[in-house]
């Protein structure tokens, strides 16, 4: 090892003795090498190299440790990688940034393992709290809870526990998908939502959405899709400080978990507002590629006519595409399916916008030069929207030729629909995690047949010629691309069961899985061209792992850490 390091220094020792002679390598000096690692390039099959270096922010050179020396100069930073592993920075590639940011603020449920212990934390909550303070917290899944509660209506829990903890504090609790919440009495209170009888139950129904109440019309607590706005309308704004706040907890969570790049999944004006602000101070530590929601109709219309905003110059902040809610989730029973619910008679589901809007955003987004990308989780709606995708790809064949319309989540498809993607040109945007976290449930929703043959269709579409962009949707999961890697690669829960993986036939390798989070996530964003992998010209965005993920077995894979976040040749998170 002494002999290694003396070579080494000796070689060093050369370069700057030809640098200071007035050689060439001065004028090329790097700002930064890495050396001595297992390099990912993902240009191509395996493609590896042993160090790289870095140049006002691009990529200036890979190759072995020897070639890159011709590179050091006089204020090069050196990183010794020691055998760790490097690859492009990691791509979120579906995600709600600010909800991660908030997260860290507001109350956690994620880890809540029953309903009890909910209540408990809520309670730990209020005893905090002033008087008539919200309580706002996100995470739970009913389905994960043992034991179950008791009692359940509609697959869910009611609020009695919840409002006995908490009789003078509205409490309002996202459901961990997002697409349902549970309000307590207050809140309920609040928002004027009273026990009915069963004969005046329409005068609260919503379009898009579900009140759950009881055989007698008591409302349970829960509020599913559209309904949740009867709740959150009424929950106090946050303040600049605080938004600034959980942006910057954001991207701090961000770079410990090696996350380079996020696709934002659906931001309103003030948040876009946030963005640019933050660009212009130089908060901005992460490239945001981001999607306007479908939900504010006039948002979408003055950017329909001002077109995208593509950053060319920091690459830090782009947007240039329309999100559109388009059903629920399987937790929460609204993703819409083309046959009813395995465990809710005559439930199917529900679309939460109607396809005639679909229609309209997605053929005047090719009209302005825009991206669509559509939540669907169910079979139903993504049907549907590949057939509206189709008619608009028809209706408007220049502009649809490089459109790259995407389906966010893909969860659940109906076989005949899944080559359409490739032959489309649709991007299938798939959440690896959902299926390691919800696959010992989604089979009840679902029943084995419709599991097998349409559910988390990994291999299926990359046989068929589809590109994935994989990530986690956080905060429905915690943002851990090793994780989501593992269940990519597993198709196993995070407890390692069952042997062998569910439906195993539709694993990704491990070199579809990093490009699922690196290149083809890029081409989610038309950003191929600038990163997503390792060659020179590109953006110097890496990831540094602790060990080989492409080569460590299966089990030991979610033993890997982060130890090093770099973007823009700059190191933002170093675990040492």
């Amino acid at each position: 090892m002494f002999l290694k390091y003396l070579s080494q220094i000796s070689l060093i020792g050369l370069i700057l003795f030809c640098a200071a002679c007035g050689g060439k390598e001065t004028k090329n000096a790097a700002d930064l090498i890495l050396q001595g690692g297992n390099i990912y390039t993902v240009q191509g099959e395996s493609s590896k190299v042993e160090a790289v270096a870095v140049k006002d922010g691009k990529i200036l050179a890979l190759g072995s440790n020897e070639s890159i020396q011709a590179f050091l100069g006089d204020s090069t930073k050196v990183v010794e990688l020691q055998g760790l592993t490097v690859t492009p920075g990691l791509i979120e590639g579906h995600g709600h940034f600010m909800g991660l940011g908030y997260n860290e603020l507001n109350l956690n449920l994620m880890e809540v393992t029953s309903y009890e212990e909910l209540v408990e934390k809520v309670k730990e909550a209020v005893d905090k709290a002033e008087p008539g303070q919200w309580i706002v917290g996100r995470g739970w899944h009913q389905s994960k809870w043992t034991p179950a509660p008791d009692p359940m209506i509609k697959g869910f829990q009611t609020h009695e526990k919840l409002s006995e903890v908490s009789p003078n504090n509205p409490v309002y609790l996202a459901h961990a998908s997002g697409h349902a919440g549970f309000a307590n009495a207050k809140a309920m209170q609040m928002a004027g939502i009273m026990p009915l009888s069963t004969e005046s139950l329409a005068q609260q129904q919503v379009e898009g959405g579900e009140i759950i109440r009881d055989e007698m019309g008591n409302p349970t607590g829960i509020f599913n899709e559209r309904a949740m706005e009867v709740i959150t309308k009424h929950i106090p704004e946050s303040t600049p400080e605080r938004d600034l706040q959980a942006l910057k907890l954001a991207i701090k969570a961000c770079h410990e978990n090696g996350i380079t790049s996020f696709h934002d999944a659906g931001i309103d004006g003030k948040t876009i507002d946030l963005y640019k602000k933050a660009k212009t101070n130089g908060d901005l530590g992460l490239r945001m590629y981001s999607m306007v929601t479908g939900e504010d109709t006039t948002l979408v219309e003055q950017w329909y006519k001002t077109g995208p905003e593509i950053d060319t110059t920091d690459n830090l902040l782009t947007i240039r595409s329309i999100k559109l809610h388009c059903d629920g989730a399987l937790g929460s029973r609204g993703a819409w399916l083309l046959e009813e619910y395995s465990d809710r008679d005559d439930h199917f589901g529900m679309a939460t916008v109607p396809m005639e809007y679909v229609e309209y955003i997605s053929d005047k987004a090719l009209k302005n030069g825009f991206q669509v990308c559509s939540h669907a989780i169910g079979d139903r709606t993504n049907h549907e929207i590949l057939n509206i995708y189709e008619a608009a790809f028809k209706a408007n064949p220049e502009a649809a030729k490089d459109s790259r319309f995407r389906i966010e989540h893909a969860q659940h498809l109906a076989p005949s629909d899944i080559p359409r993607f490739a032959e489309l040109g649709v991007i299938p945007s798939m959440e690896a995690i959902h299926m390691s976290s919800d696959r010992p449930w989604a089979i009840d929703r679902l029943g084995e047949k419709r599991i097998k043959e349409g559910a988390y269709m990994w291999q299926a579409l990359l046989k068929s010629g589809a590109r994935i962009v994989n990530g986690t949707d956080v905060p429905v999961e915690p943002i851990d691309p090793i994780a989501c890697f593992y269940a990519s690669v597993s198709r196993k829960t995070l407890k390692g069961e069952p042997s062998g993986g569910y439906e195993p036939e539709q694993k990704m390798t491990r070199e579809q899985a990093l490009k699922s989070y690196t290149l083809d996530a890029a081409y989610g964003a038309f950003e191929e061209n600038i990163k997503g992998s390792i060659e020179v010209g590109k953006l110097a965005d890496f990831t540094v792992f602790s060990q080989d993920i492409l080569t460590v077995p299966e089990d030991q894979i979610l033993a890997t850490k982060i130890k090093m976040t770099i973007l823009g040749g700059q190191i933002v998170y170093s675990a040492d």
